[in-house]
């Protein structure tokens, strides 16, 4: 007997749908091959995501595990205490809370905050606006050729490390400035108690001045390579259109060019601040490494954390209790948190002057 129409197709389904397959059997072969890529792309895609996360968890949890018994005894005053007496090495050690540590141990972290946080400031008040500067030189006015070797020379400046501009800035850069700038700043500076920090002993090239400058270098082209590309982003018509209304080259660039890509010049800058945040050698080098002290004016002696951590870490190991050891983990540990508190603050101003989810900007 034939079959009819509506039950041809039916048929020919429960022929050729072998049973105990499932649904996948009517896919190809190659569409089954490419949905268990997708599949696995998703995996690995999902688990990379997660890895820097977890990495950060787990810095987090060691620092705080290893600092944790600095901090039971050096107590929540550590955060606005000037001292720093590693106590008595060599004599017999006593237990506070339950932990061994030398006699006479005190430290403080206020003044290694203030120096880490006034030298990044300081470079960041330098070093943006000459990238931005930089920057909108290489993408507007310089010619091609020009734009290509200045935009070279900015990336390469980048690759440098940060020893060698510690040298060139307490063998030169620090030198020239106590020598020739410094004093001519104090000598003007009016006589007034608000302006006290910008007078008095401006050194020998070493001190927070210096190590501010240093940062800017370090962090220009972080900043001014970011931007650059940013800026390249900007749609011409947007440019043309202002023109032809009559702006001229600046009020194009003020009104048009920079708001375009605001959030991501902050997002650059935050990159900078995270790199002079962390610097280490370099501030070793033109700091002046002074301990438990604020520095007397902008120009003298003052300590970072990073930079005392790897300074003190080889003497810390003399410390029979460890205590000293575990102390430096407190450190890195606020430093850690600066950091983060730092980039969030950041991630929240950037949200707040862009209006779209562009990458570059708020857009006009």
């Amino acid at each position: 007997m034939a079959l009819t129409t509506r039950q041809a197709p039916a048929a020919q389904a429960s022929i050729r749908q072998p049973k105990g397959r499932g649904p996948l059997a009517w896919l190809p072969a190659i569409s089954r091959k490419s949905a268990s890529n997708r599949s696995l792309l998703r995996y690995v895609a999902g688990l990379a995501a997660l890895l820097p996360a977890l990495a950060l968890a787990g810095i987090i949890v060691i620092l705080a595990n290893k600092a944790w018994p600095a901090v039971r005894v050096n107590g929540v005053s550590f955060l606005w205490r000037s001292a720093w007496a590693p106590g008595n090495t060599y004599g017999n050690p006593v237990k506070t809370d339950g932990v061994l540590h030398p006699v006479g141990v005190a430290y403080g972290a206020l003044p290694l905050i203030v120096g880490t946080l006034a030298s990044s400031g300081i470079a960041v008040v330098f070093a943006v606006p000459l990238s931005i500067g930089a920057a909108l030189a290489v993408v507007e006015k310089l010619p091609r050729r020009a734009s290509y070797v200045v935009g070279m020379f900015l990336e390469l400046l980048a690759g440098i490390p940060s020893v060698v501009f510690g040298l060139w800035g307490i063998l030169t850069f620090g030198p020239v400035l106590s020598r020739d700038v410094y004093p001519a700043v104090a000598s003007i500076m009016p006589k007034v108690p608000i302006l006290r920090f910008f007078r008095g002993d401006t050194g020998y090239g070493e001190g927070l001045m210096t190590a501010g400058l240093v940062l800017a270098v370090m962090i220009v082209p972080i900043v001014a390579a970011t931007t650059r590309d940013l800026l390249r982003q900007v749609p011409a018509l947007q440019k043309e259109g202002a023109a032809a209304l009559g702006m001229n080259e600046w009020e194009v660039v003020r009104k048009v060019s920079i708001p375009w890509v605001r959030a991501g010049i902050i997002g650059a800058s935050v990159l900078g601040l995270a790199r002079a945040l962390g610097e280490t050698m370099a501030i070793a080098m033109v700091s002046g490494s002074l301990l438990g002290t604020m520095p007397a004016n902008l120009y003298g002696k003052m300590g970072t954390i990073a930079s005392t951590i790897v300074q003190q870490l080889d003497g810390a190991f003399s410390d029979g209790t460890g205590f000293a050891v575990k102390t430096l983990a407190e450190f890195a540990l606020l430093l850690a948190v600066i950091t983060l508190l730092t980039n969030i603050a950041a991630r929240f101003l950037v949200r707040k002057v862009s209006t779209t989810a562009l990458p570059v900007g708020r857009g006009v």
